[in-house]
């Protein structure tokens, strides 16, 4: 059963009622090594007095560079007891970004060995006096500092105050929207990979406390075998390392008979893809959309029919907009603007993109989509994922569904290159089912029946996968320098 949550407690107060509602329960599994609730929560109260020991406390900014491990969870929620700015820094950062993120108001880094200003032995070498830490936060402080991917160029720091965190609905099961309810009922045990600084990980680990279960660490996360040998029950997973989980369980299916949710996040998901997953894992795929501006804004469950991402919950006000500003009726695209209640308050330290994103209380997300008249809400592509062709823009995302949907066709992608006739061009790299041979002119011809001729790609080059980026999600500019 949910634990209860005092209400009205700032954050990270509810975690830490989590954790001591928890008591003696197993919470953290890392190998052999199991973390009750109380012992996390002695693990929180240890590094919050070290933080604290060594003059870190209230605004300062400090940098989380740490594995996957019941310490790292620990020390992000410490982070926040002392009211500091918490900054996560993902793994696999190229040394340009890892630069920018490390120089951005920065006072200290916390690190699993010697390589920053602190480590976390030497936090944890404070004694645990007891008790419930004391929180230092006000509502208006900024929280944390969450990256985007950078997928367009350098990562921008997202803002999120205490009072933005304390608004979310992870950690209070009575605040949960229906899709969020099934999802966490599936979490008894949650694997964790790759980086708690990774706002999806750590919030659905909060989501699995909240629900009663266990965060279980996948080391390596290799699917299928993670799965089976720790038997969990839910994981979060990116497009491509979806693709790639299907396509292993139809070559040699593995024992999955413990899987019951599947969240895929980061990217979108074509609705053919989506029926072929639930197909061959069956009903355990939970299709997530969200930005790190905003958190999560819709969810689709298992049962919800491709390829819309679910009906956004009330808290969340969701707006299809025409060029003009004005809202568009449903089943006609738009440019998405979101407001949540848990969204960030601009970029730190960058007045200008802020202003462009941050629109009076609204976030322009620069996705395309539409509602139904049901109030599903369906994404058809991104307002920067443009070509200009000839003067005219082309949006890429309707030319790669054209292209995915083509019989022998797995996955496709298309990005605009300079062309010295029409300005730009469409060029599109496509990832075929096993064993299938695609026919670029027929390719072509699918894309000009549907589209029109400015659409059809100028090239279209066969790739084994697409590239991804640190964070897993494809990375479409790594393709055109391998032409």
């Amino acid at each position: 059963m949910p634990a209860e949550v005092r209400p009205g407690e700032p954050y990270p107060g509810p975690v830490l009622d989590l954790l001591a509602a928890a008591g003696d329960r197993t919470v953290f599994e890392h190998g052999t090594r199991t973390v009750s609730g109380a012992g996390m929560l002695g693990l929180v109260r240890r590094i919050a007095a070290g933080l604290r020991a060594a003059g870190l406390g209230l605004g300062d900014g400090v940098a989380m560079m740490l594995g996957v491990t019941p310490e790292a969870f620990a020390a992000i929620i410490a982070g926040h007891v002392v009211g500091a700015r918490v900054v996560g820094v993902r793994p696999g950062l190229p040394p340009a970004q890892l630069r920018h993120v490390l120089h951005q108001d920065v006072d200290a880094t916390v690190t699993d060995d010697d390589r920053g200003t602190l480590s976390l032995s030497d936090l944890l070498s404070t004694p645990d006096e007891g008790g419930r830490p004391e929180l230092s936060a006000r509502p208006g402080d900024i929280a944390r500092l969450l990256y985007t991917s950078g997928s367009t160029g350098t990562p921008k720091a997202c803002a999120q105050t205490y009072a933005a965190m304390s608004a979310a609905w992870t950690a209070r099961p009575e605040a949960w929207p229906p899709a969020i309810k099934e999802l966490a009922s599936r979490l008894g045990r949650y694997l964790v990979f790759g980086s708690l600084s990774s706002q999806v990980m750590m919030e659905y680990g909060v989501l699995t406390l909240a629900a009663g279960g266990t965060m279980v660490v996948a080391d390596p996360p290799a699917f299928p075998d993670a799965i089976t040998r720790l038997r969990a029950t839910a994981s979060v997973i990116t497009v491509p390392r979806l693709y790639k989980l299907v396509a292993a369980q139809r070559r040699r299916p593995a024992d999955l008979s413990s899987l019951r949710a599947l969240m895929v996040s980061g990217s979108p998901l074509e609705a053919s893809r989506l029926r072929e997953a639930r197909d061959v894992l069956g009903p355990v795929v939970f299709h997530g959309y969200g930005q790190t501006e905003t958190g999560t804004i819709s969810m689709a469950t298992p049962q919800d029919v491709p390829p819309s991402v679910g009906i956004p919950p009330d808290v969340i006000d969701v707006e299809a907009r025409g060029p003009d500003g004005r809202p568009v009726p449903p089943g006609v695209d738009g440019e998405l603007y979101v407001r949540t209640p848990a969204q960030a308050t601009g970029y730190w330290a960058d007045p200008g993109q802020s202003a462009e994103v941050f629109v009076d209380g609204w976030v322009r997300t620069r996705d395309l989509g539409h509602f139904d008249h049901d109030g599903r809400l369906y994404l058809t592509g991104r307002t920067r994922d443009v070509i200009i062709i000839n003067a005219n823009l082309h949006y890429a995302g309707p030319i790669e569904r054209a292209l995915a949907a083509a019989p022998g066709i797995a996955e496709a992608y298309v990005v605009g290159a300079p062309d010295e006739e029409t300005g730009e061009a469409a060029h599109a790299f496509v990832v075929p089912e096993p064993g299938r041979t695609p026919d670029p002119a027929a390719l072509r011809e699918r894309v000009a029946e549907r589209l029109g001729d400015a659409c059809v790609p100028a090239t279209i080059t066969v790739i084994d996968e697409v590239p991804v980026g640190p964070n897993g999600k494809p990375d479409k500019r790594l393709l055109l320098p391998a032409r």
